[in-house]
């Protein structure tokens, strides 16, 4: 298990590296790095490959310091980056968490969401 964690762990810190190049610049306070941090414990259930386990932690902190539409708006966008940069990503999982997890959020993961449309 610890040998997939790490190179799963590689390929998200690249994909936030290359999303925080790319995005437009605001005022969100959290960033895609926080966002692969708090998120990397679902990665073993997103993908078929382990148990919900620690995932519900990082849903709910990110759910409580998303207070402003641009951290709601920021977390969708790395979200959406994120469900398309890993193969193997379960959609149907990934948009389940919130619910699995007791979280209430304004859009649904995938990687067709409109993040400018989050409020």
């Amino acid at each position: 298990m610890a040998g997939i964690m790490k190179p799963l762990s590689a390929i998200f810190l690249v994909a936030a590296v290359l999303i925080a190049a790319v995005s437009p610049r605001s005022e969100a306070a959290i960033t895609c790095g926080t966002v692969v941090s708090r998120l990397t414990p679902c990665l073993p259930y997103v993908t078929g490959k382990g148990p919900i386990g620690k995932c519900c932690d990082g849903i709910k902190a990110l759910h409580e310091s998303a207070t402003t539409t641009e951290d709601r708006q920021s977390v969708c966008g790395c979200l959406k980056s994120m469900a398309t940069a890993y193969p193997g990503v379960d959609y149907g999982k990934a948009a389940g968490l919130p619910k699995e997890c007791g979280v209430d959020v304004p859009y649904v993961i995938s990687p067709d969401i409109d993040c400018s449309k989050v409020k």
